[in-house]
């Protein structure tokens, strides 16, 4: 699509360190994304890491995500339905009848893992790219940033709330 004679043209460096990282992190899930559906994870979209998140330490209830996810429990069920008609969660025992507990299946386990090595390849590309070391420094200024504004415990508990 041809752009608009009047649309100044973005220049990068001018940008803050927010959007900067923020058009890298989109763009980087793009691309996770596009080579895991190539590699036959269809359907997975960015939302859905936010449940996997909560289910990489074992099963949950509905209403444990809910929580977690900072939704009803009904948009908890909604999403858990949606990668259990994928094959990425299924349902496990409870012990009561009355909880549904739900876990990655092995097709979301393996996903996970596909996931894992597609991000570890972009990180040597850019090392390769950009050099070892200027990587190293990036990852560790965003890292202080992230934690100089309150947001580093949410990574570290996997507690990241999806952008509303």
């Amino acid at each position: 699509m041809p752009r608009p004679k009047d649309a100044a043209t973005v220049q990068l460096e001018a940008l803050d360190l927010g959007y900067l990282a923020l058009f890298v992190g989109q763009r980087v899930n793009e691309q996770v994304l596009e080579d895991i559906h190539a590699a036959g994870f269809t359907g997975l979209r960015h939302a859905h890491g936010y449940v996997f998140q909560h289910l990489l330490g074992g099963p949950r209830s509905i209403s444990e995500l809910a929580g977690l996810l900072e939704v009803t429990q009904q948009a908890a069920s909604k999403s858990v339905a949606e990668l259990e008609g994928l094959g990425y969660v299924e349902k496990t025992e409870s012990g009561d009848a009355r909880v549904r507990r739900v876990a990655l299946s092995a097709r979301g386990l393996a996903a996970v893992e596909k996931t894992r090595a597609v991000r570890a390849g972009l990180q040597k590309r850019f090392e390769r790219q950009h050099g070892a070391r200027a990587v190293e420094e990036a990852r560790k200024l965003l890292a202080a940033v992230l934690s100089s504004l309150g947001g580093a415990e949410a990574v570290r508990t996997r507690r990241v709330r999806q952008p509303r």
